[in-house]
């Protein structure tokens, strides 16, 4: 089954304000339908991603200038490679990449003939990019800023992926002034969905933001946020695929407790939540006005409803969101 698009949400007009929303102001509302449109995309993107591995990108609306380095090169940053290159948005004799792991090198070599990629050369990275994104584990964050402080210039950006690494922590191990941007994505833009959200240091500039915006781009959704909003975005799409694919397990198990073979049961599941969110952004209704339309009075939908409220569902969705965003600001404070 092919997947189909979902419609990125930057160049899609606001829904209309839902009476559904507790609070009666229009900003509320609005606000209440981001938040909505952000778990649904969510949910879609991580059906199409076990439906098929289809991927749909954002054609990027300008070329990055320069080159384009990466310090690790792993899951994420293979995936952010390609989708930059596969965009358009830079070819790939102006990509290079940095990693301890061979393996990993070969592999990003394989799949961009081309790339430039150096085994623990960091300086390397430095040296030929202007722009450079660090996608390391958050530990690992502070060795590497300290070992490519020496080799950064006004002309550099440095952009990190770590999740709970404040821009404060990265800039107190790079030179005074050094431009940073802070990016939370999440695990679908491997299948070119990602929901991903940043925030900018001080000294960050237009051309950053666009250049973030690019790459970005060009596997899924990216949003500027505040910085004091990423953990919340960390609970909410860069935690959410693992809640959501509990819930897809979930629902397909139930099939299965109910007769359905494993396979047909996973698969009406990972659709049945691609749709679902489907509806949502592109009706721009509210989740919950979607909801009453099919549950019938005395109906199988709203016995189903009842279970879910009877054990907490919503309260337990909205707990898991909070723990882990509360733990990105721990892992935050530590830096």
């Amino acid at each position: 089954v092919a997947a189909r698009s979902v419609i990125p949400m930057q160049f899609r007009p606001p829904p209309p304000p839902s009476p559904l929303c507790c609070d009666r102001t229009v900003g509320t509302r609005r606000n209440c339908m981001r938040i909505t449109e952000r778990a649904a995309t969510l949910l879609g993107v991580l059906a199409v991603s076990l439906l098929s591995g289809t991927t749909s990108m954002s054609t990027p609306t300008r070329q990055l200038d320069g080159m384009l380095g990466f310090i690790g090169a792993g899951n994420m940053a293979g995936a952010l490679a390609r989708g930059a290159v596969s965009a358009g948005a830079i070819p790939a004799a102006r990509v290079c990449a940095s990693d301890l792991v061979q393996p990993l090198l070969d592999k990003l070599s394989e799949d961009l003939p081309g790339v430039q990629c150096f085994n623990g050369g960091n300086a390397e990275v430095a040296s030929r990019a202007n722009l450079i994104i660090v996608a390391v584990k958050p530990d690992v964050v502070p060795i590497v800023l300290n070992e490519l402080a020496p080799h950064l210039t006004p002309n550099h950006c440095i952009v990190s992926i770590a999740a709970g690494v404040p821009i404060e922590a990265m800039a107190a191990c790079l030179p005074e002034a050094t431009r940073i941007v802070r990016v939370m994505p999440n695990t679908p833009c491997m299948v070119g969905e990602s929901a991903a959200a940043y925030a900018c240091g001080p000294a960050a500039t237009d051309e950053d933001k666009a250049n973030v915006e690019t790459v970005f781009g060009a596997v899924g959704e990216v949003m500027e946020v505040k910085e004091k909003l990423l953990d919340a975005v960390t609970g909410v799409s860069g935690s959410g695929p693992a809640f959501v694919f509990n819930f897809i397990e979930a629902l397909a198990d139930g099939a299965v407790r109910a007769g359905l073979p494993r396979h047909v049961a996973l698969r009406l599941a990972a659709q049945t939540v691609r749709g679902a969110a489907t509806m949502v952004l592109e009706t721009g209704k509210h989740p919950g006005e979607l909801k009453d339309m099919v549950t019938s009075p005395g109906g199988t939908t709203i016995a189903g409803v009842h279970a879910l409220e009877e054990r907490g569902f919503r309260g337990t969705v909205m707990n898991a969101v909070v723990a882990a965003a509360d733990r990105a600001t721990e892992m935050g404070k530590k830096k």
